[in-house]
């Protein structure tokens, strides 16, 4: 190998780590805001007043756009899938915030354009940064399972309601879940565990009915 070869090595070499150095700084920078957003978050299991929580939150959400417009200015084109094990978790996260504050809005689920609206992930960064449909059904798992959660806390401030909503609507994301082909092994172990979640919402309903917690009729809406 000549000395050209090495001088070209040796710049690649040097043009990557600063390559890394510069996402490095961005995704500790979504790291910080994903852990402010899901602490928010966590208030929610000891008060009925969500609103100004989710509004917060998402205040810190749709500020992540910096961030991710900062990513794709930096990664190179087509190299979306070299890199994007850096932000990864972050980034799930993140969609799991967005779908736990759309979800205590409206009760629905947000779909993966929503999100990337929300996000402000722009279609012309594909290649560079996207937002792939596993990090996106991982953030859906992940509010499942706070949802869980939130059922049984909520039976504890004496929002009896909360447990038949949260019910209807796990039930119908897990037959939606259940006709996916989820080869992706990660996915399928952690789509596996909202079994045990929909087990304990069951409890939780059992529970309040069993007391006459609530009306006969919304008990009966969740076998529906």
């Amino acid at each position: 190998m000549n000395t050209e070869d090495l001088d070209k090595l040796s710049r690649d070499f040097e043009a990557e780590s600063e390559l890394r150095d510069t996402i490095r700084k961005e995704v500790l920078e979504l790291d910080r805001k994903s852990r402010n957003a899901t602490g928010i978050m966590n208030r929610i299991h000891s008060t009925l007043d969500v609103k100004p929580l989710v509004e917060s939150s998402s205040s810190v959400v749709r500020s992540c756009h910096e961030e991710f417009t900062k990513i794709a200015n930096a990664v190179p084109p087509n190299q979306f899938w070299r890199w994007k094990d850096m932000w990864t978790r972050s980034l799930q996260n993140i969609i799991f915030v967005t779908a736990l504050d759309e979800y205590l809005s409206t009760e629905r689920l947000i779909t993966l354009p929503e999100c990337e609206q929300i996000l402000g992930v722009n279609p012309e960064w594909r290649g560079r940064f996207q937002i792939p449909s596993e990090d996106y059904l991982h953030g859906i798992i992940a509010l499942v399972n706070e949802l869980s959660r939130l059922a049984v806390n909520a039976v504890t401030l004496g929002d009896f309601n909360r447990p038949v909503q949260i019910s209807v609507f796990v039930r119908d994301l897990y037959s939606g879940f259940s006709l996916l082909n989820l080869k992706n092994d990660s996915l399928r172990r952690r789509f596996d565990s909202l079994k045990y979640d929909m087990k304990k919402i069951e409890e939780v309903l059992y529970d309040v009915s069993l007391r006459k917690l609530v009306p006969p009729e919304g008990a009966l809406q969740t076998q529906t």
